[in-house]
């Protein structure tokens, strides 16, 4: 896992997607500030779990994340 994934809240993408809780995994993808870490983020869930509602969580962040660096 590289560092630039891990770099702003010291999450990986399984910590931040494999939370006990849905709460935790909405706070988890919340953080996200970046799309280097986003994009580990969906590579990880592609290919370990492919859970279509957190995908579709990580493609609404990706949306607002672009909406901020415009």
């Amino acid at each position: 896992m590289s560092n630039e994934s891990t770099a702003a809240t010291g999450l990986t993408p399984e910590q931040r997607l494999e939370a006990p809780t849905t709460h935790l995994i909405d706070a988890g993808i919340a953080t996200i500030c970046d799309m280097t870490t986003l994009r580990a983020c969906v590579a990880y869930e592609n290919t370990n779990q492919e859970r279509v509602q957190i995908l579709r969580r990580l493609e609404h962040r990706a949306q607002e994340i672009r909406t901020q660096e415009e």
